[in-house]
C-alpha cells in the first residue's frame, strides 16, 4: 500500500463513519473506496474489514445516543437478539439461495420510502410512540428480525431502513429512530463480522487504523446530530437514501449484464459459512491464497490467510465490477 492509499482508505472511513452516525448509509463510502484501492482483493475480505471497521463507529454513535436521547431498553432488548438472528440467518441462506432477485426490487423500495418521507413533511418530527409497551416490544422484534435477515442476505440500506420503519411503524422521531438503529446496525454487524472472522476473511492489520478514523467521525456525526435535532437528521436521511436509490439503481438496470451472476458466485465460493448439502462446497484453499503463482508479489501465508507480506496489495484473483454491499 503506498502513502496516497492509506490516505485514501482512512478518509474514506472518516467520512463512513460520519453518515453512520447521523443516518446509516456509510458504506456508499467506504466499500467503492475499498475497492478501488484494493482491487485485487477477494470481495468477503473487502466486506470483512469494512465491516469489523466500521462496527466501532456504529457502537460509538449508539453509545454517544444512549447517554443523550431515552430509549426503552426493556423493549429493545429482544430486538438485539432477534436482529443477531436474522442476521446470521441471512448470511447462512446466501450460501443456499441467489439474492439476485433483490437488486431490482431494492431501488424500488428506496424510491417509495425517499417518496414517503419527502411527502409526509411531518413524519418524524415529533417523537410519539403509538404503541403500548408490549406490542412496541413486538414490533421492534419483528422489525429488527427481518433487516437482521436482509443485512446478512444482501445488505444495502439497512441502516436507513431501520430508521425508517423506527419512524413510521413504532412513531419515533428521527433523532431516537437513529439512535435504536445503530444499537441494532451494531448488532447485525457484529453476527456479520464472527461469520467473516472465522473463515479468515479480515485483514486485521487494516482494521486498527480504520476503525480509530471511523470513530472521530462518527463522535462528529453524532454531536452534529445531537445539536441540530430532528429535521437535521431528516435531511440527512433523504439526501442518503437519494443516493443509495442511485447506486442500487444502477447496479440493477444499468451494469454490465453478467456481471452480478459473476458477483454472486465468486461471493457462494468464498462466503466463511457452514453451506448445506446442496451448496457448493468451499475451496480447500485460503480466501486470499494467490491464485497466480507467477505474481510479482509472494504473499506469506498467516493464520490460514494471506498477509500483506511486503505486497502492495493483498493477493487474490481480481474480481468483477463491485456491487455495494453493506448498511
Amino acid at each position: 500500500m503506498t502513502a496516497t492509499d492509506i490516505i485514501l482508505v482512512l478518509l474514506g472511513s472518516f467520512c463512513g463513519g460520519f453518515l453512520n452516525a447521523i443516518a446509516g448509509g456509510g458504506g456508499l463510502v467506504t466499500l467503492p473506496v475499498m475497492v478501488s484501492v484494493f482491487p485485487d482483493a477477494s470481495l468477503p475480505s473487502v466486506f470483512g474489514t469494512n465491516k469489523a471497521a466500521m462496527v466501532w463507529g456504529t457502537a460509538w454513535a449508539a453509545r454517544s445516543y444512549a447517554r443523550r436521547v431515552s430509549l426503552p431498553w426493556r423493549r429493545l432488548a429482544p430486538a438485539v437478539l432477534a436482529a443477531v438472528g436474522g442476521s446470521v440467518l441471512g448470511a447462512w441462506l446466501l450460501t443456499v439461495f441467489p439474492s439476485e432477485w433483490l437488486r431490482k426490487l431494492l431501488p424500488v423500495l428506496l424510491a417509495l420510502v425517499f417518496a414517503y418521507t419527502l411527502a409526509s413533511r411531518q413524519l418524524g418530527r415529533e417523537h410519539a410512540p403509538v404503541h403500548a409497551a408490549r406490542w412496541e416490544t413486538l414490533w421492534a422484534a419483528v422489525i429488527a428480525l427481518g433487516l437482521g435477515f436482509y443485512d446478512g442476505f444482501f445488505g444495502p440500506g439497512t441502516g436507513s431502513f431501520f430508521v425508517f420503519l423506527f419512524v413510521r411503524v413504532l412513531g419515533y422521531d428521527f433523532l431516537h429512530a437513529s439512535a435504536a438503529a445503530k444499537l441494532l446496525n451494531s448488532a447485525t454487524n457484529a453476527a456479520a463480522i464472527v461469520v467473516f472472522a472465522l473463515g479468515g476473511a479480515v485483514w486485521w492489520p487494516l482494521v486498527l487504523p480504520m476503525a480509530v478514523v471511523n470513530v472521530v467521525g462518527a463522535g462528529l456525526g453524532t454531536w452534529l446530530a445531537l445539536h441540530r435535532g430532528s429535521g437535521f437528521v431528516r435531511r440527512v436521511f433523504l439526501v442518503i437514501v437519494a443516493a443509495l436509490i442511485l447506486k442500487t439503481g444502477y447496479d440493477a438496470f444499468f451494469r454490465q449484464p453478467g456481471t452480478e451472476q459473476l458477483v454472486t458466485e465468486q461471493l457462494l465460493m468464498e462466503q466463511p459459512v457452514a453451506a448445506s448439502s446442496a451448496s457448493p462446497q468451499p475451496p480447500t484453499e485460503p480466501a486470499l491464497q494467490p491464485k497466480h503463482p507467477a505474481k510479482e508479489c509472494a504473499c506469506q501465508r498467516v493464520s490460514g490467510h494471506a498477509g500483506f507480506g511486503g505486497c502492495e496489495l493483498p493477493c487474490s484473483i481480481k474480481p468483477p465490477d463491485h456491487q455495494f454491499v453493506g448498511g
